[in-house]
């Protein structure tokens, strides 16, 4: 037998900010509009309403009841996912992403399926979003959990050289120059974060019943007919922040234990029930290191979908943290150091070659590995790949949000974003 896979082209979103003659935007770098990876998803723009005739809802039915052929019926594009890894494969061409998502069409998925003996139902299928192709084609993605397919279902896969890869592996591997190869990402991204919301939220929290899935898997609804409560996806918010001595201009940069060698980052922490953001910024700073933080301003937020299984839908929320007191006293429980870093030793850590020899490092494992041969290097060693001088610390790579706090205080754009949002609380 034969299958046909199908390869989407994704469109890609293209927004326009309007600014209204606002000085301080004239100024400003254009790299701080650009979106984080894992965001600027376009085919999940809005909901559709239950009367859409594209919505979850009807889409499923159209497809489970195999009615393709309808005028006007969409085309159904479906991501396999097995434990948290989506399906891959690897790019040659020096103008496309380096790797793909490989999309089944639904005859295509329901055939590997069967011969894993792994039935295809309204259970098993997620919604992630629809849009319209180049030539005026619906189509409807979904997304799928093949976890219990067995290795079958990779081999069978396997051999037509397609892999299912870590998402971190993708992350650093994925070209953010490239904006195919970042859309990619962020529509992976949000699959991973959905099925591993359906993964831990298979029982009701009140009632301990069944939980059943509606609204093609956007919702989540307790079986118990005494019960029947509504569940949606969660979002775990994690403040990040760059501590800043604004005196001695310089930043608070720590290392935890799981760190690569020489990396340094921003300090992190969840939000916790009944706090602000700001509060939960000035908390975590002085829990972790014992620094007093005074004004906190608002930088950006990203998606992060590649954190443990059991939080795999956190919202990174970012914030330039001014410190009132500068004697560092570590919580040797959460870090495993913290210290001031000048800017100048800051400006030094961002080496683009050096991320750039990461990316392709991880590149070559997703091409190996979608070829059967996984090397046995781990994602820690992609940054060690530099000849020569090694530069004394380094920052994580331009797909993480720390990265652009730290790269948007050592280019002054830390400076306009503080003056911006002073006027914007003054209108």
């Amino acid at each position: 037998m034969i299958f046909l896979l199908s390869f989407s082209k994704i469109p890609i979103l293209r927004t326009k900010l309007h600014i209204h003659h606002h000085p301080q935007f004239s100024t400003m770098s254009t790299n701080f509009f650009k979106s984080h990876a894992f965001a600027g998803n376009p085919i999940k723009l809005r909901t559709p309403k239950p009367t859409d005739p594209f919505s979850p809802t009807s889409a499923l039915k159209t497809l489970l009841l195999g009615h393709t052929q309808e005028p006007h019926s969409p085309n159904f594009k479906i991501l396999p996912f097995r434990k948290g890894r989506p399906l891959a494969g690897s790019v040659k061409d020096s103008n496309d992403p380096n790797w793909h998502l490989v999309w089944l069409s639904f005859g295509d998925c329901k055939a590997f399926l069967e011969k894993s003996e792994v039935n295809l139902n309204d259970d098993s299928l997620v919604y992630l979003g629809s849009d319209t192709e180049g030539d005026g084609v619906y189509v409807v993605y979904w997304a799928i959990d093949v976890t219990d397919g067995g290795s079958g279902l990779v081999k069978e896969l396997g051999g037509r050289q397609f892999c299912f890869v870590e998402l971190r592996t993708l992350m650093v591997a994925t070209d953010w120059e490239n904006a195919s190869a970042m859309v990619q990402l962020a529509i992976a991204g949000h699959a991973r974060s959905l099925l591993e919301w359906h993964t831990v939220s298979r029982f009701c929290g009140f009632c301990g019943g069944k939980n059943i899935l509606t609204d093609a898997g956007r919702r989540k609804q307790c079986s118990n007919e005494l019960c029947k409560k509504k569940i949606y996806p969660r979002v775990d918010p994690v403040v990040i922040m760059l501590v800043i001595d604004k005196e001695n201009d310089r930043v608070l940069l720590s290392r935890q234990s799981r760190f690569v060698p020489r990396m340094w980052s921003c300090l992190a922490g969840f939000m916790e029930p009944g706090e602000s953001l700001e509060e939960a910024v000035r908390r975590e700073t002085w829990e972790e290191t014992g620094i007093e933080v005074g004004q906190v301003v608002y930088h950006s937020s990203q998606p992060w979908p590649v954190g443990p299984s059991s939080m795999p839908c956190q919202l990174m929320v970012g914030f330039f943290a001014y410190a009132k007191s500068l004697d560092i006293n570590v919580d040797k429980e959460e870090l495993e150091d913290a210290k001031w870093h000048s800017r100048e030793d800051v400006k030094k850590s961002l080496t683009i070659a050096e991320y750039k020899k990461a990316q392709r490092t991880a590149a070559g494992k997703v091409d190996q590995m979608c070829k059967g041969v996984e090397r046995g290097q781990s994602l820690s060693s992609d940054f060690n790949v530099e000849s020569g001088e090694l530069a004394p610390m380094f920052i994580p790579g331009p797909f993480a949000i720390a990265h652009h706090l730290i790269s948007s205080w050592v280019n002054g754009v830390e400076v306009q974003v503080k003056q911006l949002a002073s006027s914007f609380s003054n209108l």
